[in-house]
């Protein structure tokens, strides 16, 4: 329910959440709280089912805006603009037109269970009724953080999208001011480590970006002879396709001029060192694409957990002894069929969906949903230009046709109209010219300070 603004005076703004306090006699009973911890896939779904109900809903991230996670590897490629594949969060849950959501630019700290509150990095306790955990997951680097991630960044935030686009863009310019060959050769060559679908993408990308859209840029460097090292520790890519999927997928990208590496675990990461089974990669840019693992905030609530840091959850996606709280997306271990759903984008919208239902059910808000049951959509993974594969069920697809559904399921899960429009409309200018509209080198990368060339 929305009100009448009067121009000539600010809004009144509505007070800030705080702790639970007691009610006094007399008086009507305070609504119950829904905290919703991240805006992601899961959490904006369970948000928009109760945006709808008499509930507070409170969604706290990180970030002012929802990411389209799937593309990002095309904005740190410069095929899409960060603005084509996020849309502010307060958009997409429209808070102008629910009373009863409001949303919090806040990271969530700690979880009190005791007194049922989350502990914000502000400093606020916020209290809740209802807790919905949905913070997504970061990169595994097997135990060696601190030693690997300041040297191979991940891709899970617009930032690192945008700092990669960087480290990748500015790695063409400094070899082309360069006059050493050793040092050409090290700026020119890259290496994406895993074999999954965001390390085969990423890697057809850049592919595509160095030997088709940057070929013609430049005069003292030729960028069709960058190379591109793909490195994954087992003996196939796309390991939850079928055989003849990983071989077309493998055949395809070093058609593309990638260097597949495969029974090739990653031994050691150093700055411009890839030790990658017994062979030592020279390179200047190392992008980590491998293992995934649960937020830690999951771990702070005393809920055993999986080999990944997921929490082991209910059928109704509550934590064990915890009814009031719910853990969604790739920080739960959810088992269907005696198989544990995948962290795909899919999976976090239908659980979200099915959690925002079910605490509506419980406030006599509407019906309850049942037994939780995933709908399977199928798996899709692109590789390049007019180049996918996709399985769904017991069929199989690859090459153009794959290409074609790939592009449309992408579309569809995407948010806001404009979003669509501008991701077909890059992609159509794409195919026609090869070019990649959004090759800006901005920002400051604080972790790889600017190195001026060898003088020659």
């Amino acid at each position: 329910m929305s009100e009448t603004i009067d121009p000539a005076r600010p809004a009144d703004p509505a007070p800030l959440p705080d702790a639970a306090v007691p009610e006094a006699k007399g008086t009507a009973p305070k609504r119950k709280r829904v905290v919703i911890v991240g805006a992601g896939f899961g959490g904006i779904s369970a948000a928009r089912v109760l945006e709808k109900s008499d509930l507070e809903v409170i969604v706290v991230d990180r970030t002012n805006h929802h990411l389209f996670q799937p593309l990002l590897y095309q904005v740190a490629t410069a095929m899409l603009a960060p603005t084509d594949i996020a849309q502010p969060i307060r958009s997409v849950l429209d808070c102008t037109h629910h009373a009863n959501l409001s949303v919090l630019l806040d990271s969530v700290e700690a979880v009190d269970k005791t007194s049922k509150a989350v502990v914000l990095g502000s400093g606020m306790r916020l209290a809740y009724d209802y807790l919905v955990l949905a913070p997504g997951s970061r990169y595994n680097y097997f135990g060696n953080d601190a030693e690997w991630a300041p040297h191979a960044p991940g891709l899970k935030t617009m930032d690192d999208a945008i700092m990669l686009r960087r480290r990748i863009l500015m790695a063409f310019e400094r070899a082309e001011l360069s006059r050493d060959p050793e040092e050409r050769r090290r700026l020119l060559t890259f290496v994406v480590i895993g074999g999954g679908p965001t390390g085969v993408e990423m890697a057809g990308a850049m592919a595509e970006l160095a030997k088709a859209t940057l070929a013609r840029d430049f005069r003292h460097i030729d960028p069709k002879s960058t190379r591109i090292v793909l490195v994954e520790a087992v003996d196939e890519l796309l390991g939850q396709f079928t055989d003849r999927q990983s071989a077309y997928t493998k055949e395809t990208l070093e058609k593309m001029g990638v260097e597949v590496m495969l029974n090739a675990p990653v031994k050691g990461v150093e700055s411009h060192r890839v030790m990658a089974g017994e062979t030592a990669i020279e390179a200047e840019t190392i992008i980590w694409c491998a293992g995934v693992s649960a937020s830690p905030l999951v771990g702070q609530i005393g809920a055993e957990t999986a080999k990944g840091g997921q929490v082991k959850v209910s059928r109704d996606f509550s934590v064990p002894g915890s009814p009031e709280i719910f853990v969604i997306g790739d920080a739960a271990a959810y088992e269907e069929d005696g198989r544990p759903l995948p962290a795909l984008a899919p999976v976090a919208k239908q659980q979200g969906k099915h959690v925002g239902r079910l605490i509506a059910a419980r406030e006599g808000q509407g019906r309850d949903p049942g037994q939780f049951h995933y709908r399977d959509w199928g798996t899709m993974a692109t590789i390049g230009r007019a180049a996918a594969v996709g399985k769904f069920g017991k069929v199989t697809v690859k090459g153009f046709p794959a290409w074609l559904l790939w592009g449309g399921v992408h579309v569809a899960y995407l948010v806001g109209f404009r979003n669509r429009i501008m991701v077909i409309v890059n992609w159509l200018w794409a195919w026609l010219t090869y070019a990649k509209g959004a090759r800006l080198i901005t920002g400051a990368d604080r972790e790889a300070p600017e190195r001026l060339p060898t003088k020659g």
